[in-house]
């Protein structure tokens, strides 16, 4: 449904260009939930905005719905409005002049064909539907709260039915409780439509639970995409482990080399680590593991089987409410744990940590 072939955007600037986007990649299917995720200065806005026609591209192909919509090498480039998008912006862009009958009305009144007035109402009515705004079509637009606004940017982008979704972190300017409910109406929305939606954001929570597809974008380029279960469980590499959940990292070297069954064993200093390792690592190759704070274990007595096991003291400890976010600190190193939130244990207790060996994963492997 989408396609985007070796985008390139460069900006110039005083000392050179600069590379906004780097030969990106990537294929929405008709119907999914595909989200560019990454930290601001990546290139994830400037790729969603080139797919709706707001970014001239220096390099590559767009396509939706089986049109090329932006090509450089065949000098094709369809604006904005002739693309079948509807697009959500940050800002949601409403339109404070009019009531929220009008702002919804108003992509159907630009069509070269415009529909009859009664046709208008039915769509218009429809989307104020699909978002749970019935009944507030006359409602000024300036006497909405954050989230009704928001609504109604969504209900003014799929009135039109557009073939695709461009949402700019639609979410960001909600309220922690807010966003919360509106992952899941978002979610809800985008299901019941059917629609193919291309989504931007910074927040990892976001896209993890909203997502079919997740495409990490880093320095302008895509460094893995992947189903949300796959990104957590299975980074490509430091930077995705690191952007993705709270991960712990440890610098060390291979001692054994395990198989399938049997893990291998690596030295990280402070002791050693059984895990599970790629079929080429080999003997003394250099790793760096990560490991999730949630998947640590922490106990008052020294567990029954010592693998994977370290002794510490808590150096610092917050109450989350359903957990608790804790700083171990073992021989010099801090190691950052999450604790269910009914552990007895205080600032200065000595515990012990284990981490199954599973639950290791080798983020970067070196030569020896």
């Amino acid at each position: 449904m989408v396609k985007v072939r070796g985008l390139v955007k460069k900006y110039e600037v005083d000392h050179g260009d600069v590379h906004a986007v780097r030969g990106v990649d990537f294929e929405v299917p008709k119907g999914k939930f595909f989200t560019l995720l990454g930290p601001s200065g990546c290139g994830k806005t400037t790729t969603l905005r080139a797919v709706a026609g707001l970014e001239m591209i220096d390099g590559g192909e767009i396509e939706i719905d089986g049109q090329i919509v932006t090509s450089v090498p065949r000098g094709v480039f369809v604006a904005p409005h002739r693309r079948d998008i509807g697009m959500v912006f940050q800002s949601y862009a409403i339109w404070p002049h009019m009531n929220v009958f009008e702002n919804v009305e108003f992509p159907l009144t630009q069509l070269k064909a415009k529909p009859p007035k009664s046709v208008i109402r039915e769509k218009v009515l429809r989307a104020l539907s699909l978002v749970h705004m019935d009944g507030l079509e006359d409602r000024p637009a300036p006497q909405l709260s954050g989230g009704q606004q928001q609504r109604l940017a969504f209900a003014r982008a799929i009135v039109r039915e557009p073939k695709v979704l461009l949402l700019d972190e639609p979410l960001s300017n909600l309220d922690a409780q807010l966003r919360a409910e509106m992952r899941f109406e978002l979610k809800s929305l985008v299901k019941r439509l059917g629609i193919t939606t291309l989504y931007v954001t910074h927040d990892q929570l976001e896209a993890l639970t909203m997502s079919d597809q997740v495409a990490v974008m880093h320095a302008g380029t895509i460094v893995q995409i992947s189903s949300p279960r796959d990104l957590y469980r299975k980074p490509r590499d430091r930077f995705v482990a690191a952007f993705i959940g709270t991960s712990n990292f440890f610098e060390g070297k291979v001692l054994t080399i395990g198989n399938s069954n049997q893990p291998s064993s690596v030295d990280i200093g402070i002791g050693t680590l059984h895990c599970f390792l790629p079929e080429e690592t080999h003997r003394g190759a250099k790793v760096v593991l990560a490991m999730r704070a949630e998947h640590f274990e922490i106990s008052l007595d020294k567990p029954a089987g010592s693998e994977n096991t370290l002794r510490g003291k808590v150096s610092n400890l917050l109450f989350l409410g359903e957990s608790l976010d804790c700083h171990i600190e073992v021989d010099g190193k801090l190691i950052h744990v999450k604790a269910p939130a009914d552990i007895a244990i205080e600032d200065g207790d000595e515990v012990f940590i284990r981490v199954p060996p599973e639950r290791c994963i080798a983020v970067d492997i070196g030569e020896s």
